[in-house]
């Protein structure tokens, strides 16, 4: 299974929706960096996303987007190849 990283916060509902959607998936693990706890880490993700919003996930070296956009690939079908990369 892919790696799946989320730049994240605590009380981000899309964050939660996100992780609830990769967690009925079988991704077991999702590597969380915490942008409300680690600030610097906000400016690394809105360099590598151009985005400023959370969630941000990435699968494997894919961005992925926020969670509509992860929603968008289930309805697609295309998240399920995308995690057995």
């Amino acid at each position: 299974m892919a790696k799946v990283l989320m730049y994240s916060t605590a009380v981000c509902p899309y964050c939660v929706r996100a992780e609830q959607l990769l967690t009925r998936k079988g991704v077991t693990e999702i590597e969380k960096v915490r942008v409300d706890l680690e600030p610097e880490r906000r400016e690394e993700m809105m360099q590598k996303t151009g985005r400023r919003t959370v969630p941000q996930i990435y699968i494997g070296d894919t961005h992925v987007g926020g969670c509509d956009d992860l929603y968008e690939l289930e309805h697609q079908g295309k998240l399920d190849s995308l995690l057995a990369a």
